[in-house]
């Protein structure tokens, strides 16, 4: 009895180690930030990162000369069905989390469970808005033609795709409002890489400022108080 009882506690011990070095390493990591991409050639995009808090969204144009974001997922996969928009914004993240947790009172140990350890699907949050408010929860940057290419192949390569090459749209009714969409998506969610890492990602892809790796949106946000 005080084998298993010492086998037990050692194994507690060694979860809790983890979670505290998880959590020591969530908080100064993102700290070390990577720069921007030095450019001499002019800045012509817009991109914004959103946050409600917990989760960061890429923001960027519905339509310029390198795609219609409209065509690959059409208005009308939204309720609202509303054409006259002028940003979209992406979103990856856990499938669970998205469909099936409306508020954190709803979330289940089994959803968090199996997002932490890649035992879930993942979908990108698609949401059409007319315009952008810059402030706390939204800050703006400008690419350059070459560095939004760039953020079009980081995104394009996180949706799964049909056999045609077309977005799967999840038919659920958990949608957020009347402009909003889910999407399959490739990859799993973990505690190394959240939604939070996913546009962070997105962000060094574009050649703008990032954290070295941050699992919060904290961590993205704190390299653009300014």
């Amino acid at each position: 009895m005080k084998r298993i009882i010492f086998i037990l506690l050692k194994g507690l011990g060694i979860v809790i180690g983890v979670i505290l070095l998880y959590v020591i390493l969530s908080l100064i990591i993102p700290l070390i930030p990577v720069g921007a991409e030095k450019t001499n050639e002019p800045k012509t995009i817009e991109l914004y990162i959103l946050t409600n808090g917990v989760h960061t969204d890429l923001v960027v144009p519905v339509k310029t000369k390198y795609i219609d974001w409209s065509t690959k997922l059409p208005f009308d996969n939204t309720k609202g069905k509303q054409t006259d928009f002028n940003y979209i914004s992406f979103g990856w993240g856990d499938k669970g989390f998205y469909l099936d947790t409306p508020t954190w009172a709803d979330l289940k140990f089994s959803t968090a469970f199996k997002a932490a350890f890649w035992l879930s699907d993942s979908a990108m949050h698609c949401t059409y808005y007319k315009q952008m408010k810059v402030g706390k929860d939204c800050k703006k940057m400008m690419l350059t033609e070459k560095q939004y290419q760039n953020l079009i192949q980081f995104i394009d390569s996180k949706f799964d795709k049909d056999a045609s090459g077309n977005y799967i749209l999840i038919k659920t009714d958990a949608v957020y409002g009347n402009n909003d969409a889910f999407y399959d998506a490739k990859d799993n969610y973990n505690f190394t890489y959240t939604c939070n890492t996913w546009a962070n990602n997105g962000l060094k892809a574009a050649g703008q400022k990032a954290a070295l790796w941050t699992p919060t949106d904290f961590g993205i946000f704190q390299h653009y108080k300014n």
